[in-house]
């Protein structure tokens, strides 16, 4: 059993990391409250939480490299919990980004590239796969208990308990940090490509900042930008600027002789898809957690610990499918488990749309959650054990920040695109609403428009009755009004589970390289030299 002691670090520390996300999920509402902001500001915070990840993820792959994987995984806990601290005593909003989606964020950077590293570099074939079918299941079990405890702790306490207790959870790991032996590092330290980092962090903030904002900039036409661009929405030229950017990232990388990303890695037909996959898996699971929590807080009115408990079948059900990865590998090779969990993410999401109406249909809303829970599962069951079985030794730390920058950007962009995307449809229905219905004036559809235009909100229908109330606009009118609002809300939540469709089925033609025997492939030949010590 002592063999596995160093997985029990690795597991917790993972499980660490998607505890305090899940928990945020559920605690929109609440957070809106107390800080006295919009949804659309929350929904900023977790996407800035993803996005600082995403960024600097390759960033710390390349520091474990040359520093050691075991020293970075250490550090990188330090500023987690850090973070945390912050986080829990956060008296601001401003606070609460820097500490949670800043700091945070930097932490995890750190640690996840290093935790996947160690976790390959510990265990090889069978093991290996075990290893990350537990690491995915803890990931899993992250976020079951994250909406759960988060939710009753948020309803009963306060959500800042959690981050109190992961600076205790972060004590726990480093004390148990010396159950990892020392892995092996490069005779020569490599140089961190600095300018590399630069183009690549700004490439990735100014197109996710873009999609982000594009509910309140408008696409084309300008809504409320700080700016327009020849009369146009600057959302499409700032998604331009960034793309330029990475396409300066590549062409700096590929004339250095150290570069922060080896792009010939992307050669490797089974790294290159199961990244894609990554990246996918996690645009659908973070999109539909922002937008799940909308429909069950916002519309139904449930608290925090009610909508835990509505998310538990999603959890319960992705903890089992992840962990069941080693005996799945028995029967079918990771292409056949990786269609078939996009199989059933596209059931459930078609199941979910149809559960979304004025009433909530408890069992069959359980039932769609379950099943989207088993699809994320089976895909976690592979795709870890697939990236990095797909390189040598050598390049795991390049690789680990590859692979949890493709999930942490598809957590971004789901969080961004889906919340945009949400947004977008709510005021279109909207509109579309009042337009048609007889008992609303053209000057209600006037000031309506303008408020429209200026950026709708995602509010509960009684806080838009509320505020007709203090308006001369009579009492039948205003009833109209608002039904046209509870309609649209759901029109915008089923437009954003139906992009989340969509992208699943997208994902299916790149399935195609992910490897079709029962071992998951083997490791690519490394270029590079190691030797041990740290």
């Amino acid at each position: 059993m002592n063999r596995w002691k160093p997985l029990y670090v690795l597991g917790l520390a993972q499980f660490l990391m998607v505890l305090d996300a899940s928990v945020m999920n559920v605690s929109i509402s609440q957070l809106v409250s107390d800080f006295d902001t919009e949804v659309t500001a929350i929904q900023a915070v977790i996407t800035l939480y993803t996005l600082v990840m995403a960024a600097f993820m390759i960033t710390g792959g390349k520091l474990g490299d040359m520093f050691g994987r075991r020293r970075v995984f250490g550090l990188g806990l330090v500023v987690y919990g850090v973070g945390s601290a912050l986080t829990a005593a956060a008296p601001t909003l401003w606070v609460l980004a820097l500490g949670w989606s800043i700091i945070e964020g930097f932490g995890a950077a750190l640690v996840l590239p290093a935790l996947a590293a160690l976790a390959a570099g510990t265990y090889r074939g069978r093991d290996r796969a075990i290893a990350y079918g537990v690491i995915g299941g803890l990931a899993g079990a992250g976020i079951a208990v994250g909406p759960l405890l988060g939710g009753w702790v948020t309803t009963y306490l306060t959500w800042r308990l959690v981050f109190a207790g992961e600076v205790v959870l972060v004590v726990v790991i480093l004390l148990l940090m010396r159950w990892i032996e020392p892995q092996p590092v490069p005779e020569h330290r490599p140089r961190l490509d600095l300018g590399g980092v630069v183009l690549s962090v700004a490439g990735l903030a100014l197109v996710v900042l873009a999609v982000l904002q594009s509910s309140s900039w408008g696409w084309l036409h300008p809504r409320n930008p700080p700016f327009t661009v020849f009369g146009y929405s600057p959302t499409v030229f700032v998604i331009a600027l960034g793309m330029t950017l990475l396409v300066l990232f590549h062409a700096w990388e590929v004339r250095r002789a150290e570069p922060l990303v080896r792009f010939s890695l992307f050669g490797i037909p089974s790294l290159r898809s199961g990244l894609f996959m990554l990246f996918s898996q996690n645009v659908i699971l973070l999109g539909l957690f922002f937008a799940i929590p909308l429909y069950l807080q916002v519309v139904h009115g449930l608290d925090a610990f009610q909508t835990g408990l509505r998310l538990l079948p999603v959890s319960v059900t992705m903890l089992v499918a992840a962990m069941s990865g080693p005996l799945l590998g028995r029967f079918a090779s990771p292409r056949t488990v990786v269609r078939a969990g996009l199989l059933v993410l596209l059931a459930a999401t078609l199941w979910l749309l149809g559960t979304i109406e004025p009433e909530l249909n408890g069992l069959s809303f359980a039932l769609s959650m379950a099943l989207l829970g088993l699809g994320m599962g089976l895909l976690a069951s592979q795709l870890g054990n697939v990236v990095q079985s797909s390189v040598g030794e050598a390049d795991r730390s390049e690789v680990g920040g590859l692979q949890y920058t493709a999930q942490n950007l598809g957590s971004s962009l789901g969080t961004a695109l889906i919340g945009a995307i949400l947004i977008g449809a709510l005021a279109s229905a909207f509109t579309a609403a009042l337009a048609k219905d007889p008992a609303v004036s053209e000057a209600v559809r006037q000031q309506a428009g303008i408020r429209i235009e200026s950026g709708l909100n995602f509010v509960p229908a009684d806080q838009v009755a509320a505020a007709l109330a203090q308006t001369p606009i009579p009492p039948e009118e205003a009833d109209a009004v608002v039904s046209a609002y509870r309609t649209a809300q759901l029109d915008g939540l089923k437009a954003g589970v139906l992009a989340a469709a969509g992208i699943t089925l997208a994902g299916f033609p790149f399935t195609r390289r992910l490897p079709a025997d029962r071992t998951g492939g083997g490791p690519a030949p490394s270029t590079r030299s190691s030797s041990p010590g740290e």
